[in-house]
């Protein structure tokens, strides 16, 4: 009926290193399944060492940015994929924390800390309130970024994408991308401060 099957790829049966190897092929579902097992791995070593939410946010982009670009600089022979993303984590984190001078004691509430609701069964009426109180200057300093500083940091913080997934999307360079993330992220963190001590 000239109707064409196409194989349906299960990823996730792939190994870290097979699935490097479709990166390297530019193969972007194999870069999400890398990102599902690894992302918070990322995240977590990132935020230990800068302690800022936005910045390990950024960070963990940074690291599946450069695994997307440079997946052909793995070698197996010198650790597994795990060992391979905590090592680019850590690197990246110590040139955040030298060029940007990011204190370790800051207390940066990001929107997308507020984004979904806290992992509790049950909560107080007061936690409650203070919740919506906070969601409602999180939007307010989400309201007042540029429009395309919200387009892409939704893209990022809440649909998952890397940063070159959405330099595709949108039909930017990324250093396009990179920048306007991180000046969203940079005006967010000045109307959440200038708020929070109003």
């Amino acid at each position: 009926f000239g109707y064409k099957l196409e194989k349906v790829l299960d990823y996730s049966q792939f190994d870290d290193a097979a699935l490097l190897r479709l990166i390297e092929k530019a193969d972007a579902n194999a870069l999400n399944e890398l990102y599902g097992r690894y992302s918070r791995l990322v995240y977590s070593v990132a935020l230990h060492m800068v302690a800022e939410q936005a910045t390990a946010e950024e960070i963990t982009l940074d690291v599946f940015t450069k695994t997307w670009e440079k997946a052909e600089t793995y070698r197996p022979d010198r650790g597994s994929v795990r060992v391979w993303l905590t090592g680019m984590t850590r690197n990246r984190a110590i040139d955040v924390i030298r060029h940007d001078k990011v204190r370790s004691n800051t207390q940066l509430k990001v929107w997308a800390a507020y984004a979904a609701e806290p992992k509790t069964i049950e909560r107080k009426p007061e936690a409650d309130v203070d919740l919506h109180i906070r969601k409602e200057r999180v939007q307010s300093a989400i309201n007042q970024l540029a429009d395309d500083q919200r387009d892409l940091l939704a893209l990022a913080y809440f649909q998952g994408y890397t940063q070159s997934q959405i330099a595709e999307l949108r039909n930017l360079p990324l250093g396009t991308v990179k920048t306007r993330i991180r000046a969203g992220i940079q005006r967010l963190r000045q109307l959440l401060e200038e708020d929070h001590f109003n």
